[in-house]
């Protein structure tokens, strides 16, 4: 004989011939031996202990005195467990997973805990009443998660996702097989047992996904999915910082963002920005900017209350943190609809200090492409931008040493807003030039835009041609993406209608080239009515018209002209007209 000592309040089971039976004695547990003997208990054998200690457990329940309320709700748990115990034996995966052995040894310690604390409730007077109120909640918590767990084991195909199909298991090798059967069972941990056992499972899921997480990824679950957003809430903040650590690495990834979302994880993620630890936060921000990417989650991050935070990291954050929360905004930002909300909650203020004093060059980056996309179709937040002295950091930042395309895009929003002698004193050319200078070529794009803009007087066009930016416009003429060089070719036009910028433009020895090479009659060159126009005010100058000729023009005009491009005929003619002149003039 052999006996079974279970931890307090749990007694003593004896184990006959490796069957159980009861009653309960006070007896000593022999040195060694304790620990082998559970384990080599069978998952039946174990079923069979549970079978017998409900009703053993029932009856002492309904003599128990006292805390009648409490153990009338003991008493209900209790009949349902035969029915829970019942369908998990049923459960075809029932002898091969070790998780329903481990859930009867945990059913079986709560039916003995019932036991123990109804024999003490029996008698008329005890003492410690206190101590006995918080032993029957915890009862009644126990017997909850054995319920729960037994539900999810046979409901939800938590058994079926930890054993392996044997016509699976037959085609991997043993020890992948093994690797996966632990993986699925590691999985499953997540959703049964105490917060203790789920922090372990935590840990041993961070160990195998720091390692290769394809293995995690290849069984996750949305039932997985959704045990982890449960334990986001768990009391235990050293849970919750390594739950929010598993779903960071899960949405780098790139996987189950749909599920997560849908599982409710944006709310939890949102508070944890809040008050969570220092790592908690970092994981957290790192996860909603990398949600934030698609525009129906970003409208949840803000419907949940998810602005402020982000915004309060931008603040007092630290430097990692504070790129993430500015990413975030960023990418609720591109969502036009909710740009009122996010003005309401102060992003204009905290992005321009962002792009003033960030700490990181990814902050700033985030910043500028924030007011890009607030001031792209918003006049209040233009205006907004202006007072708060958003055009001064803008042309600030762009004195940097990478300037950015957004910078230059926020500044080109910001042009119809504020006047044309504000800009100038503010050192706007300059930027502008030095974009086109060194800037990439999406940024070299944004300022030839820009550059249309302004160019809404004759004055302004001679300014910005005196700045010294048709040299370098004629050159991105060549660039390799056909948006760069029609943004160019505009440019340029504008400029070309004040006479002494058409002169500089003439002088220029790869204008007329560059711009013929522009009236490719292709589908995706969009830059040839520019081009066609540029050409038309070149074409009074005899040295330009021959140059054109020399370099195709007319060749390309005349399918323009079959594609009915404004101004190819009339241009067309013009040239045929100095080519006729010419022969004649030989003759």
């Amino acid at each position: 004989m052999v006996f079974l000592n279970f931890p307090h309040p749990v007694h003593h089971l004896e184990v006959f011939a490796g069957s159980l039976i009861l009653p309960y004695t006070e007896i000593m547990v022999e040195d060694g031996g304790l620990d082998a003997t559970i384990d080599a208990l069978s998952t039946e054998e174990w079923l069979s202990c549970a079978k017998r200690l409900v009703p053993i457990a029932l009856e002492k329940a309904k003599e128990a005195k006292g805390f009648r309320g409490k153990w009338k709700m003991i008493i209900l748990k209790l009949e349902q467990m035969p029915s829970q115990l019942s369908d998990l034996a049923s459960h075809p995966c029932f002898s091969k997973s070790v998780l329903c052995k481990e859930q009867l040894q945990a059913v079986s310690k709560t039916l003995n805990d019932a036991i123990c604390l109804a024999r003490l409730c029996v008698k008329e007077k005890y003492e410690r009443k206190l101590q006995m109120q918080s032993d029957l909640d915890a009862l009644l918590g126990k017997l909850d998660l054995n319920l729960r767990d037994c539900g999810l084991l046979t409901k939800t195909g938590v058994l079926g996702e930890v054993t392996l199909p044997s016509a699976v298991a037959r085609t991997l090798p043993e020890l992948e097989s093994g690797i996966h059967g632990n993986i699925r069972e590691l999985l499953a941990r997540l959703q049964i047992g105490h917060l203790e056992a789920k922090q372990k499972a935590l840990d041993n899921l961070l160990e195998v996904m720091k390692e290769d997480d394809k293995h995690i990824l290849a069984f996750l679950g949305r039932s997985n999915v959704a045990a982890l957003v449960q334990l986001l809430t768990a009391t235990s903040p050293r849970i919750r910082e390594k739950t929010v650590t598993v779903i960071c690495l899960l949405v780098e990834s790139g996987s189950c963002e749909n599920w997560l979302v849908s599982e409710g994880v944006l709310p939890p993620l949102i508070r944890l920005v809040e008050s969570g630890s220092a790592l908690g936060k970092e994981k957290a921000m790192i996860s909603l900017q990398r949600l934030s990417t698609s525009a129906e989650t970003a409208r949840s991050i803000v419907v949940h209350g998810g602005v402020q935070p982000l915004i309060d990291i931008c603040r007092t954050g630290d430097s990692v943190s504070q790129v993430a929360a500015a990413c975030t905004l960023k990418n609720i930002s591109a969502v036009p609809e909710v740009h009122q909300a996010l003005a309401d909650e102060g992003i204009v203020k905290v992005t321009i200090d962002l792009l003033e004093s960030g700490t990181l060059l990814g902050s700033k980056e985030h910043a500028a492409e924030c007011l890009q996309n607030l001031t792209s179709s918003n006049k209040n937040l233009r205006r907004s931008v202006i007072s708060e002295g958003g055009v001064k950091s803008l042309l600030a930042y762009l004195d940097g040493p990478l300037p950015q395309e957004s910078a230059v895009g926020a500044l080109k929003n910001l042009i119809g807003s504020i006047s044309m002698d504000v800009l100038i004193a503010l050192g706007l050319l300059p930027r502008l030039v030095r974009v086109l200078k060194s800037g990439s070529l999406g940024t070299q794009q944004a300022a030839a835009s820009a550059i249309c803009q302004i160019c809404t007087s004759t004055e302004m066009k001679r300014l910005v041609g005196e700045s010294g930016c048709i040299p370098l416009l004629i050159k991105m003429l060549e660039a390799k993406l056909n948006n760069t060089r029609e943004a160019a070719a505009q440019a340029i036009y504008s400029l070309m209608t004040e006479s002494q910028n058409c002169q500089e433009v003439k002088k220029d020895d790869k204008s007329v080239p560059n711009l013929v090479a522009l009236l490719d009659p292709s589908p995706q060159n969009t830059a040839k009515k520019y081009a066609v126009s540029c050409l038309m005010l070149l074409s009074s100058s005899k040295k330009c018209k021959k140059l054109m000729i020399s370099y195709g023009a007319i060749g390309y005009l005349k399918k323009l002209t079959d594609m009915e491009i404004p101004g190819a005929k009339k241009l067309l003619e013009r040239l045929e007209r100095g080519v006729l002149k010419s022969l004649f003039s030989k003759k």
